[in-house]
This record gives C-alpha cells, structure tokens and sequence, in this order.
C-alpha cells in the first residue's frame, strides 16, 4: 500500500467512524426533543395519538375538575381551539384557570392530552407573595411592583389625596404609607 493509500484509507475511516458517531447521537436527540403547540396547531395537524409534544395555552375559566388521588382534568385555549387535559399529580402553586399553562405528554386514542409535567407560566412581572412580604417588611416596596410597564390608571381614576400622620409621614386615603 503506497503513502497516498493509506491516507485515504485512514481519511475514509475517520470519516465513516465520524457519520456512524452522529448519526447515534442524532437517534438519541430524537427521542429527548419535544415540541411545542398550541390547541390550534394540534387541531390542525391532526397531531397522532401516543406522540409526545408540549401544550401551551391558558386554562379555560370554569374547565378545571379536581378529582380522587390528586388527579385533574382542565381545558387548555388558544384563542381559536381548546384541548381537554387529564393530569395526575400535584399542580404548580401558580396553576389557576385563566393564566399560562405548558403541559408535557401525549394525546390518547380519545383526544384527550395525558400531562405528565404542568408547568404554570407567568409574566415578567410577577414576584412570589414571600418576596413582596420582605420587601414591604423592610421598606423597599413600590406600588407599582408587579404590574406590568406602562400601564396606565384607568381614566377617570383619581390619585388619592394625602392624609397628614402625626408622624410627619403621609398617608393615602387608600391606607398606603408612602
């Protein structure tokens, strides 16, 4: 075998060993990835039974259904369509009808979407009812943690005038120290 033989041939099965170590990888990946839609995009792509995607939507107002051994069915909208979901387990302190949910399994035979994971989804603005408590405790807290930039009174709505405290501080007719 010449010097230029063997190259190739090294060169050759480098890359054969390369293809056949993605492609493995490639195989794994597959089985790990899973996709996200909407109630539409599953009513429009006839999405089959037993194949594994996330669910996102917001839980339909009145739809929620408690039942024996920690199990619940609710309904997930879109705007456009809405999928019935069965899930067995403990739900997220944040899980309430009208807010964001993402829920991970697969549709059954019925069209029914089986949760294995529910996720609750919220807004930057949101900040546990333990952080706002210190932040009050300690002085730190703004009105207008928590609501969303921007957002403006409603018209019409008056700013409370100031109430004089014996302390110096003002109050707000509202109660808010300020």
């Amino acid at each position: 075998m010449t010097r230029k033989q063997r190259r190739l041939t090294i060169i050759g099965g480098a890359l054969f060993v390369l293809a056949v170590a993605a492609g493995l990888v490639l195989n794994a990946l597959r089985d790990s990835i899973v996709f996200f839609s909407t109630p539409t995009m599953v009513a429009e792509k006839h999405v089959p039974a037993g194949k594994r995607f996330r669910l996102g939507g917001l839980v339909q107002p009145g739809s929620l259904k408690r039942g024996d051994d920690l199990a619940v069915t609710f309904e997930v909208a879109d705007g456009g369509a809405k999928l019935p979901v069965a899930y067995k387990g403990i739900l997220p302190d944040l899980f309430r009808e009208g807010q964001g949910v993402v829920a991970e399994g697969a549709l059954d035979a019925n069209g029914v979407f089986k949760a294995d994971t529910v996720l609750a989804k919220h807004d930057e603005t949101y900040m546990p009812k333990e952080v706002a408590d210190s932040l009050k405790k300690q002085g730190h807290w703004k009105d207008d943690y928590g609501k969303p930039k921007g957002a403006a009174k409603p018209a019409g709505a008056a700013t409370p005038s100031p109430v004089s405290m014996r302390d110096g501080q003002e109050k707000s007719a509202a109660g808010a120290t300020q």
